[in-house]
């Protein structure tokens, strides 16, 4: 007997919380989706534990918005039993794999925010998203230099490496103004010192990844134009199949475990 979704009681802390946790959990699946395929051994263990540190920063949040909603959940509730709308990553991360230059552009997007946006957050009065911040800090420092290297390698690389990375960096540029927008509930935490200001963060991804696409040779698209709506649940038409196979499992066989 299939299971239904849950409802979850979304207080400001609790939305930020599951919002944030979204984003590791999905990124995360989509680099998972890169065992067996990777270009080399050494990348295909590089990918793998890459996925495996976004799932440990999902899994703390969603532990942490589990205590604060009070009612009883686990983390595999939040990851398996929600609906699409009821997820609110940013469209960025469910973004297919592509090939390999699409996957390190869209990486280095995400990680040259989430890194300075976790040591940021490591200043929060609340212990618990400290604690969390500091570890997960550690483990983005080295996804931005990883998708850095490889991005600079296949744009300074030969002219196809060269025009899959430029079209990969202009496909998903669009999906980059997400990043630093926020709704009003997650200005109450931000005006209480709680979390930090998405927009605060702005230049230092910026002087991230222009430096990072100059040493590759590859062009700062020019486009203001910006999509919006992951995180208010209105996500693109990628995310449904990632999740029919994501939730499978519980959806099929309700309370299974290993």
């Amino acid at each position: 007997m299939a299971t239904t979704s849950i409802t979850v009681r979304e207080t400001p802390l609790v939305c930020y919380l599951l919002r944030r946790a979204d984003d590791a959990l999905i990124l995360g699946h989509r680099l998972s989706q890169w065992c067996g395929h990777a270009p080399t051994m050494e990348e295909e263990m590089a990918l793998a534990n890459m996925g495996l540190d976004l799932l440990g920063q999902a899994r703390s949040l969603y532990t942490y918005a589990a205590e604060v909603e009070g009612q009883g959940r686990t983390e595999d509730d939040f990851a398996y039993l929600r609906g699409e709308r009821s997820y609110g990553n940013l469209l960025l991360v469910e973004q297919p794999n592509g090939d390999f230059a699409q996957t390190m552009a869209r990486q280095l997007f995400y990680s040259a925010f989430i890194d300075p946006y976790w040591r940021a957050l490591m200043a929060s009065p609340d212990a618990t998203l400290s604690a969390i911040a500091a570890k997960a800090e550690k483990e983005s420092a080295y996804h931005v230099r990883h998708c850095a290297e490889w991005l600079i390698r296949l744009g300074d690389g030969t002219a196809e490496s060269h025009a899959r990375a430029q079209a990969a960096v202009d496909g998903l540029w669009a999906f980059t103004g997400e990043l630093f927008e926020v709704d009003e509930g997650e200005e109450g935490l931000i005006a209480d010192g709680m979390v930090p200001d998405p927009g605060s963060l702005r230049a230092v991804w910026t002087a991230t990844v222009t430096g990072v696409l100059a040493q590759a040779t590859l062009i700062v698209p020019q486009n203001g134009w910006m999509q919006k709506g992951g995180r208010e649940g209105r996500h693109s038409e990628h995310l449904g199949p990632l999740l029919t196979e994501l939730q499978y499992l519980q959806r099929t066989f309700p309370g299974a475990s290993w």
